[in-house]
């Protein structure tokens, strides 16, 4: 039985682009002659729709700076608790290292 095996080569895959561009300029071809509304309404709607897309980025770009602002305070706060909790630990640690010397030994 004889397998064929079908490898993309370089060209067939170079050769899509010029296709994906052709659909796209008959889409907005088609696009521009069937819109419902002129041309100076069609532009007064892309450039609300633009406006609109803008400050909601902006807006979302706000909250995500706070959530991440409020994140790294969180991490700080966190690490500042293990921190102080490790030097307790180290100190609890010398002392009873001080403690353990300074006692006699009992034989």
């Amino acid at each position: 039985m004889l397998v064929v095996e079908r490898k993309w080569t370089v060209m067939e895959e170079d050769s899509r682009l010029p296709y994906f561009l052709l659909g796209l300029g008959i889409g907005v071809a088609a696009g521009v002659l069937f819109a419902p509304k002129s041309g100076a309404e069609t532009r007064e709607y892309l450039r609300t729709k633009a406006t609109d897309s803008a400050d909601y980025v902006k807006r979302r770009s706000l909250d995500i700076r706070d959530t991440a602002t409020q994140a790294i305070e969180r991490g700080k706060e966190s690490l500042q608790r293990q921190r102080e909790s490790l030097t307790a630990a180290v100190e609890a640690g010398k002392s009873a290292y001080r403690e353990a010397q300074s006692a006699p030994m009992a034989d």
